[in-house]
């Protein structure tokens, strides 16, 4: 079989505050709510999914808020994705630095890498973003929370990984996961998979006397990657184990199955299937309307809807 990863999946992070979340994705990223439902390990805390009309794969930024559970505050470093990057359409920065400036939002340009421009934000947990202006991303976007198609986010550009070493993440990546290194600097790699446009990369950046990542508040879980059909995540997940990576077993996520496995670097790698999608329990004007709970979890709604935190949104 021939390496079945399409791109990027989503990204997923543990925030603080629930209501702040939804300000900064929505009021100020302009991104959709495609889903409202709970950590399938923890039915008291949210799970929100964001992206564009459908939450197409490769535009889904989501966040579990854990306020008020005793998490502590990450530390960003080796062995974890330390920045998210959204795809904007080319010439549409402008826009965004005064969208930020206007909110109270500080935002820095970005040194030019690989031809590309770039703003640097953070959210209120401290998570770091960048939006990287692209002149190919033909990908429909979403214009429901007030930003315009000529400036509106139009999926995931790609994620930066931290490591101390280059070889053996690379091995994994360019071995049975399919990538290739499509662009080299100073001390940052980028690999891409399914093509080089955004939604389909990762930059590997390399900091050998980096300290380690702490997960936590501000700090992103996992980067999921797509892939077609059941059938090719189970051959996937065999080729995995063979090379001696820790691979979880196949797992229900209602909208996708998943694996999850830790590359050697230390990042938390998930491999996520393209069905059925965030229509299979809600029609797509009411995406993100309802709370959406698992099967197995509805028995508990009375007790989950009073436990969860008090949000408001559009």
């Amino acid at each position: 079989m021939t390496h079945p990863i399409l791109g990027l999946h989503h990204v997923t992070a543990t925030v603080n505050d629930a209501q702040a979340d939804l300000d900064f994705c929505l009021d100020l990223l302009g991104m959709r709510l495609v889903k409202k439902t709970v950590n399938f390990d923890n039915h008291d805390v949210y799970h929100f999914y964001y992206g564009t009309e459908r939450g197409v794969p490769g535009t889904i930024w989501t966040t579990f808020p854990y306020k008020g559970y005793g998490v502590r505050v990450g530390a960003k470093g080796t062995g974890q994705v330390v920045t998210t990057s959204f795809s904007v359409p080319a010439g549409s920065l402008d826009f965004w630095r005064r969208r930020f400036a206007d909110r109270g939002v500080l935002s820095k340009d970005v040194a030019t890498r690989f031809g590309e421009e770039a703003l640097h934000i953070e959210d209120p947990s401290g998570l770091w973003f960048e939006l990287i202006a692209s002149d190919s991303d033909t990908r429909s976007p979403w214009t429901g929370n007030g930003v315009e198609a000529t400036h509106a986010i139009r999926g995931l550009h790609s994620v930066t990984l931290a490591v101390r070493a280059l070889k053996p993440t690379l091995d994994v990546m360019t071995g049975v996961l399919g990538y290739r290194v499509v662009n080299e600097a100073e001390n940052r790699t980028r690999v891409s998979v399914g093509g080089d446009g955004a939604g389909h990369s990762m930059d590997i950046v390399v900091t050998p006397d980096g300290g380690a990542g702490i997960n936590g508040l501000g700090t992103v879980h996992h980067v999921a990657m797509a892939i077609a059909t059941d059938e090719q995540q189970r051959w996937l997940r065999a080729e995995l184990l063979q090379m001696g990576l820790h691979v979880t077993e196949v797992r229900d996520r209602c909208y996708f199955q998943s694996i999850y496995f830790r590359e050697p670097g230390g990042v938390l790698f998930e491999v996520a299937t393209m069905q059925p999608g965030f229509t299979a329990d809600e029609d797509l004007a009411d995406l993100g309307r309802g709370l959406k709970l698992p099967p197995w979890e509805e028995q508990y709604r009375p007790s989950i809807e009073a436990n969860l935190a008090t949000i408001r949104y559009r």
